[in-house]
């Protein structure tokens, strides 16, 4: 102990004693404790944290271009804030006591709006448009065989874009090989009930899961030869008990084929979106289908997988979604939008009027310029016939061109006059 403090000692008297300006700094390794923040501090440095990213999104960026002298700066429009919606709620009639379901708040709007962008506006010409199952079957088949096509593409279509669906039952149609001498070739029930599996694996190589279709197609031809007299269900019951033929299937294709819509057809479009607005919260497409048939009108069964099925082929995509495109995220109806991309959109259309509102002004001034020419080609014109006439009416022509043209006029004539005197 007595040595250990005469070195303790002796070392004291190297120590630094004068004023230091750097802070001192602790060395001491704290506790793993003390590294990891408390739950309510980590709750209470959270909420900061995802205030400041929603007031950096809901703050637009500096606009870069300056405004010239003389003009007002015009703010840029913010996104339109989102709208409390609540989702369908099953409700009872005190009257009756008869359970009924409350349809989500502002749905109709929701509904017209997405309608108005199928039809005129970004979510328009969907490949649903024109290559939907229900429009590839060939108009010159008979109604017979146009009830089967509809079938095989909805086979076909699951896993599978409609743009690659259209082309396999294009060469099905065009290639399929005849049952026998004299059939005509094409996609028909007999067709399919002749070809080999392997060849029919072939044809139809493109799209998803084609080993375990043409498993599918074979025995449902074999099924509809046998139990429905060559034709196809027009059952939702017969539709289903088909191979590979499930209940968006058989809905769809009951309404395209047979005209009758008993049910929704609801694909992963509609599945997704559908929860995306906040209309309710499901697991599986069924559900949805579930949940839209309680409250959605029946006028509309059909037409909504139309509409939400071009709508996510077009802007409300899986990934990479067009928020700054869509109507209901400029206008806040939709509750999942990306407020950044909303933000972005109304920033490009206020800045295609002003672009369009100058194009307008350059368009005016070009004709401005284009009338003030031809003033001046026709007052050249009349100078020059009036040269070989009458100096009278030279006189009033001279009165019309500005003093620039005439004073380039004398210098003109002034060196023809030196050539006169010389001579």
């Amino acid at each position: 102990m007595p040595l250990r403090r005469i070195t303790r000692a002796s070392l004291a008297r190297f120590a630094y004693t004068g004023d230091d300006a750097r802070p001192k700094v602790e060395e001491t390794t704290p506790d793993i404790e003390d590294i990891l923040p408390s739950s309510a501090s980590h709750a209470r440095t959270a909420t900061i944290s995802r205030k400041r990213k929603r007031a950096a999104l809901a703050s637009p960026p500096e606009d870069k271009i300056e405004a010239e002298e003389g003009e007002g700066t015009g703010q840029s429009t913010p996104a339109a804030p989102r709208r409390a919606r609540k989702p369908a709620r099953k409700a009872v009639d005190p009257s009756t006591g008869a359970g009924t379901v409350t349809p989500p708040s502002d749905w109709e709007e929701m509904y017209n709006t997405a309608k108005e962008m199928r039809l005129h506006g970004a979510a328009r010409d969907a490949p649903v448009d024109t290559m939907g199952c229900e429009r590839l079957a060939d108009p010159a088949a008979s109604p017979r065989d146009q009830r089967f096509h509809t079938l095989v593409a909805l086979m076909l279509s699951s896993q599978t874009k409609d743009t690659t669906n259209a082309v396999v039952m294009r060469r099905l149609q065009a290639e399929l090989p005849p049952s026998g001498e004299g059939a005509p070739p094409g996609l028909s029930l007999e067709n399919v009930l002749a070809v080999e599996p392997a060849r029919l694996n072939e044809m139809i190589w493109a799209v998803g899961f084609h080993n375990n279709k043409t498993r599918y197609l074979k025995q449902t031809a074999e099924i509809l030869r046998d139990q429905w007299e060559g034709d196809i269900p027009d059952t939702i019951e017969g539709l289903v008990a088909l191979p590979g033929v499930g209940p968006k299937m058989a809905h769809l294709c009951l309404s395209s084929a047979w005209g009758r819509t008993e049910g929704i057809g609801v694909d992963v479009h509609v599945h997704r979106i559908t929860n995306l607005w906040g209309w309710h919260k499901t697991k599986t497409p069924e559900e949805t289908r579930l949940a839209l048939q309680s409250w959605l009108p029946k006028d509309k069964w059909r037409e909504i997988n139309w509409l939400l099925v071009g709508l996510g082929q077009t802007v409300c995509a899986p990934v990479g979604r067009k928020c700054g495109d869509c109507e209901l995220g400029l206008g806040g109806l939709c509750k999942a939008a990306d407020r950044g991309k909303v933000i972005q959109g109304h920033k490009l259309r206020e800045a295609k009027v002003e672009i369009k509102e100058d194009v307008n002004i350059i368009k005016l001034e070009g004709e401005d310029r284009k009338a003030k020419v031809e003033v001046e080609e026709d007052v050249k014109i009349v100078k020059v016939e009036e040269k070989d006439q009458q100096p009278a009416v030279s006189t009033v022509a001279d009165a019309a061109v500005p003093e620039v043209k005439e004073e380039s006029k004398d210098q003109s004539i002034r060196p023809t006059r030196r050539r006169g005197n010389r001579g």
